[in-house]
C-alpha cells in the first residue's frame, strides 16, 4: 500500500471521529444550533459572544478558516450602550461555505447555496445561489445541492446576466 492510500485510509477512518469530537466540544462551548449532519473543517472562527446565535442547518459543509460573527462592536445595543449589538446568523440546509469566507452579523444564507472562498457575506443570500467576492455578490442562481452540500445540477444554473 503506497503513502497516498494510507493517508486516505487514515482520513476515512479518523475523519468521522474528529467530526464527532469537534461538534461535542463546540456544543460544550454553547454552539447548540449546529445540526449533527454538518461537516465542520478545522480552524473555524465562530462568534464567542453569542454562540447560540449561529444556526447551521443539516447537510452543510463549512470549510476551514471560515469566520462567522454574530456581534457588532461598532453598533451598540440600543437598550444598553455598554453591550455590542447582537444579530444571529443562519445558514440554510445543504450549503457549502468556502475556505476563508467571512459571514457578518445578521446574515441569513438560504439553502442550496455556495459561498466562494474568501468571500465576505454582508447581506442575505437567497436559496440556490452562488455568491463570491468582497462584498459577496450573487453570480449564479437555481443551484441544487445534495445532502452533502455537493452541487448536483451545474448544467441548469443561470448566471445573473442570463436572468436579467
Amino acid at each position: 500500500m503506497d503513502n497516498k492510500n494510507v493517508r486516505i485510509l487514515l482520513l476515512e477512518t479518523l475523519g468521522p471521529f474528529k467530526q464527532w469530537l469537534r461538534k461535542k466540544l463546540l456544543r460544550l462551548m454553547g454552539y447548540k444550533n449546529i445540526h449533527p449532519s454538518v461537516v465542520l473543517e478545522r480552524n473555524l472562527n465562530l462568534d464567542r459572544v453569542d454562540p447560540q446565535g449561529i444556526t447551521i442547518k443539516s447537510g452543510c459543509l463549512i470549510a476551514s478558516g471560515v469566520t462567522i460573527l454574530c456581534h457588532e462592536h461598532v453598533y451598540r445595543n440600543p437598550n444598553n450602550q455598554e453591550l455590542p449589538l447582537v444579530k444571529p446568523v443562519e445558514i440554510g440546509e445543504r450549503t457549502f461555505v468556502g475556505v476563508g469566507a467571512t459571514i457578518l452579523p445578521g446574515v441569513t444564507i438560504g439553502q442550496d447555496c455556495i459561498i466562494g472562498a474568501a468571500s465576505l457575506v454582508s447581506k442575505d443570500i437567497p436559496n440556490g445561489c452562488l455568491a463570491v467576492g468582497v462584498p459577496a455578490k450573487i453570480i449564479r442562481s437555481n443551484l441544487k445541492m445534495n445532502h452533502k452540500a455537493i452541487l448536483v445540477n451545474a448544467n441548469h444554473c443561470k448566471s445573473a446576466e442570463e436572468q436579467n
